[in-house]
């Protein structure tokens, strides 16, 4: 459940950051006229993406078993490199978020209402469809039978809304610079766990060998369906019996992922600090206190 709600948290603050920015902008320059396409181009991003979820999960289940395991492994791996991308883009481009979006809201507000609708959209619907995929791709993985991954990502996404309002309202500042990399460095343990569940289900789909190759077998220190072992599972798409295939993928995925992504370069170092929108009044007039921040040198 918390590794489902910490995808909800960061990918629904990433969006919500978004939606921050474009809204305090048309605010800022007094266009409040073209609010409405936003929120237009905002809610279709986001039944697009509850439509792909729903059909993930629905239009799988009317699949043999071994497509099942096929279709599971496949999208798990393309959930993780997606996942793997967003983290390290976020951590490049974060500094220069604002003024790209704002760049494209000029744009969008010289060719029309449709534009605006576009750019509404494309920068909400990414977050979505990504959040969808992956969050599909852990579920699949954790496969506890129990609603609590689903509940973890409403929990995660609900947090994520909230503290995107506050942010606009100039309510609350934290250093988001901090908080994107840890919780980088968190959803890329996560992704470790879910790209060698993935192998394995292309394992049971017969599409690589392997699958009696057991590296060790711990149940019996470690039972799947013990508290703790239901909470490793839950939070690290932890198995006590992977096979030399899941080790060696989550070895060869997880270390130098996070030696690249602490790197101690620009952004990705943690220095410096990036709020919400701080240089855009709300609807009274109230400048909000945390905007995104070009780090510090």
């Amino acid at each position: 459940m918390f590794s489902n709600y910490l995808i909800g948290l960061r990918e629904g603050l990433e969006a919500s950051l978004v939606v921050c920015i474009l809204i305090a902008y048309l605010v800022k320059t007094e266009r409040r006229d073209a609010l409405r396409p936003i929120w237009i181009g905002i809610a279709v991003a986001v039944l697009i993406a509850m439509g792909f979820g729903c059909a993930l999960e629905f239009g799988s289940q009317e699949l043999t078993f071994q497509a099942q395991e096929a279709l599971g492994g496949s999208l798990s791996i393309v959930a993780v490199g997606l996942v793997t991308w967003m983290v390290f883009w976020m951590r490049r481009t974060a500094r220069h978020l604002k003024a790209e979006l704002h760049g494209r809201l000029d744009a969008a507000l010289a060719m029309g209402t449709g534009a605006l609708v576009a750019t509404a959209f494309l920068a909400v619907g990414r977050e979505g469809l990504e959040t969808a995929l992956f969050v599909w791709a852990s579920v699949h993985a954790a496969s506890d039978g129990t609603p609590r991954p689903l509940i973890g990502v409403a929990l995660g996404l609900a947090t994520a809304v909230l503290l995107g309002w506050l942010f606009y309202r100039g309510a609350l500042r934290i250093n988001l610079a901090k908080f994107f990399t840890w919780t980088g460095g968190m959803l890329v343990v996560v992704a470790a766990g879910v790209l060698a569940y993935g192998f394995h289900d292309l394992q049971e789909a017969d599409w690589i060998p392997g699958l009696t190759n057991q590296a060790f077998d711990i149940s019996g220190t470690i039972p799947p369906d013990s508290w703790y072992g239901t909470l490793l599972k839950g939070v690290f798409n932890f198995q006590p019996d992977p096979t030399v295939l899941q080790v060696t993928v989550w070895l060869l995925y997880l270390v130098p992922t996070l030696v690249l992504f602490f790197a101690p370069v620009g952004f990705g170092s943690g220095k410096g600090k990036v709020k919400a929108p701080d240089d855009a009044p709300d609807d009274q007039g109230a400048r909000p206190s945390a905007a995104p921040q070009t780090p510090q040198a």
